[in-house]
């Protein structure tokens, strides 16, 4: 339908790349709805440019500038700056139903479905269960809405600092009123939530429709060699799955960097990918100390001792790299020796 439309906010060019990964695999997946992207003017005009060619709709947003409602919010509450930024989703009123969804999202299957749900419809979130989580959110533009959203926010804050806690405190009665508001999880499955209870990810990660990358690590902050179809870079904090992640990058390097070499031309750019920026990988890996050869060992985040034994008492050790089965035993070994 021309009047509902799935909903992204890229406020820079690492947050765009995950943008165009999404509306790759929207559009992959076969939604006959629109796709609209909400972009920051920090994005540079080669980003714009294939943001363009994969969203029906790319609108520029600066609340900072704005001279609007949100403007005169963010002086009272310059802390929100970001979540004023995607507030203005609700300000999309040609569209009588949206889908919001995170740039660090990834579909799996169509879920066009979603539009039978009402504001405000989401997953709960990992962390607090009687939280939803705004990554994926369903949503009905209205500028009454957004106004007393904005008003919500410079009254009461955020609690969580971000647009979870203002979007959680409006909507405060989610958690109780109407169930069918709940969306299931497969909607909104987090790539930290698979390690914390990895048996109901077995019973049920087959049948997820959408993976958020939830967590400082995103897709794009690794590196990829198309040819080996390999992640070169431990997973910290083991929050993403490997399948997902691959499958993320395995979209980027096909879909999204074709376009983006069209775009920047002879201008050198960071594509993440080895078998277009060699010279990046080379220069990163000389700088850890690693050989550039083909059998490039995973490259392994420097924590401190302290910082490790936290993350294992969150259950977020890094099973994939430092804190691998191998790994450990190497390092048993080396201390019986």
């Amino acid at each position: 339908m021309a009047d509902q439309a799935f909903v992204t906010l890229a406020t820079n060019d690492s947050y765009a790349r995950g943008a165009m990964v999404l509306g790759k695999s929207l559009r992959n997946h076969n939604t006959s709805k629109k796709l609209v992207a909400l972009i920051g003017p920090q994005l540079s005009e080669p980003c714009r440019a294939v943001l363009r060619r994969i969203y029906d709709e790319v609108r520029l947003v600066d609340v900072l500038d704005s001279g609007d409602t949100a403007h005169l919010a963010m002086m009272k509450r310059p802390d929100l700056g970001v979540t004023f930024t995607k507030l203005h989703c609700w300000t999309l009123t040609h569209y009588s139903k949206c889908v919001f969804m995170d740039a660090d999202t990834l579909v799996l299957q169509n879920i066009d479905e979603l539009f039978d749900r009402e504001e405000l419809s989401a997953a709960p979130d990992p962390g607090w269960p009687d939280c939803f989580n705004s990554g994926v959110f369903v949503f009905c533009p209205s500028m009454e809405t957004y106004g007393k959203l904005l008003q919500y926010s410079t009254e009461h804050g955020s609690f969580d600092g971000g647009d979870q806690g203002v979007l959680n405190g409006f909507f405060g009665n989610w958690a109780t009123a109407d169930i069918s508001k709940h969306l299931p999880f497969i909607y909104n499955l987090s790539s930290i939530a698979i390690y914390t209870y990895l048996p109901a990810f077995k019973q049920y990660g087959g049948n997820a429709k959408v993976v958020h990358f939830l967590g400082k690590t995103k897709p794009w902050s690794y590196t990829f060699d198309p040819k080996a179809k390999r992640i070169l870079g431990s997973v910290e904090d083991a929050t993403s799955h490997p399948t997902f992640l691959l499958d993320w990058w395995v979209l980027y390097s096909s879909a999204v960097v074709p376009m983006l070499q069209e775009q920047y031309g002879d201008q050198p750019f960071h594509s993440g990918c080895v078998e277009f920026q060699c010279t990046d990988m080379v220069t990163f890996e000389s700088e850890q100390g690693m050989s550039s050869s083909s059998d490039t060992q995973a490259l392994e985040p420097l924590l401190s001792s302290e910082e490790r034994k936290e993350k294992w008492e969150q259950g977020q050790a890094d099973y994939m790299g430092m804190d691998s089965f191998d790994n450990i035993k190497r390092k048993l070994d080396t201390f019986l020796k």
